[in-house]
């Protein structure tokens, strides 16, 4: 019998900061299309004045963002903002392998012991740079620094060893 296709799963927070960086097109060229639940959709808001939402509109008319109507109640995840749960029944219920683009704690926390593979921002800038899509990483970071989104200096300054940008 024929394996069933891998899907990668987006929450909101990676498309939000690699949308405000210019790095959706990352993403299509890592992993082909993204797949983002209708809940994360209403969390990105394109067509809103939020950060990097005109950006994720573009990315969904070009096709890298599909985006999935069905919704699945269960498993709650109450202890997860709606985007995380959404995304994470998701990838229970699509009974596919999955790698799941994620940077809450807590979300990655369930997603890992559900055992999906986890990644988020950091980790799509690193492996940006390790397949040339970009030059450094350092000015990445500081681009998404200046606009206010959160990352922990501990995250930022592993990645730029990483990367070899120390």
């Amino acid at each position: 019998m024929k394996r069933p296709a891998s899907i990668v799963l987006a929450d909101a927070s990676p498309l939000i900061a690699l949308g405000i960086v210019g790095g959706l097109a990352w993403t299509h060229a890592l992993f082909g299309k993204v797949t983002l639940t209708a809940t994360v959709q209403g969390e990105v808001v394109p067509g809103s004045d939020r950060p990097g939402a005109r950006e994720i509109a573009a990315a969904i008319r070009r096709g890298w963002l599909k985006i999935i109507q069905e919704q699945w109640a269960e498993p709650a995840f109450a202890e997860l903002d709606e985007g995380e749960a959404s995304t994470l029944r998701a990838a229970i219920h699509l009974r596919r392998p999955c790698l799941i683009l994620m940077d809450e704690k807590a979300g990655r926390a369930v997603a890992r012991e559900l055992g999906f593979a986890v990644t988020g921002t950091a980790g799509i800038i690193l492996a940006a740079k390790r397949r040339r899509l970009i030059p450094a990483v350092r000015p990445v970071f500081e681009q998404l620094l200046e606009k206010e989104f959160r990352l922990s200096g501990e995250l930022i300054r592993a990645v730029l060893g990483e990367a070899g940008e120390k």
